[in-house]
């Protein structure tokens, strides 16, 4: 059984210790990471992410967050998971800095499937056991099979 999640995050799209400042830096650098991927310019990619950073932080709180957008020309869903070398400001809800998130970019014309995959990246950050592990694992092949094995409760065996 797979998530939406495991079928778009590849191996290569997991970066632990990522050096930034802000916001506008890490979304640049995740935009030039994705920028093959996608087949789309970096600055599209970021400048996407930012506006949409700008009409309400995508900080879940517990030091993670889900900076996401929706992008005319993607031709699918593609996410990475980034940790980031030190905490981050994201004006998340219970103030604190991030560290942890899972950058998502959805066609523009995905809805339901969008939904899908937030609702999935919401579930797996409120597990507070889950959380830690992925902040203190230093290998990011095991972060990569432990996101790629992770189930949504509705999802998992009796």
């Amino acid at each position: 059984m797979t998530t939406n999640l495991s079928r778009i995050i590849p191996p290569e799209n997991i970066t632990l210790g990522l050096e930034v400042t802000d916001k506008q830096q890490l979304f640049d650098k995740v935009a030039q990471h994705l920028e093959k991927q996608c087949a789309l310019p970096a600055a599209t990619i970021s400048e996407n992410l930012l506006e949409r950073e700008k009409l309400a932080s995508t900080g879940l709180g517990h030091g993670v967050a889900v900076p996401h957008g929706r992008i005319e020309g993607l031709k699918s869903p593609i996410a990475a998971l980034v940790r980031l070398a030190a905490p981050l400001p994201f004006d998340s809800p219970d103030g604190q800095p991030v560290e942890l998130m899972i950058v998502l970019l959805i066609p523009d014309n995905v809805t339901q499937k969008h939904l899908e995959i937030l609702s999935e990246i919401a579930e797996m950050f409120s597990d507070a056991d889950f959380r830690s592990a992925l902040i203190q694992e230093k290998n990011p092949e095991t972060v990569h099979s432990m996101v790629m094995s992770w189930l949504p409760d509705h999802m998992k065996k009796a």
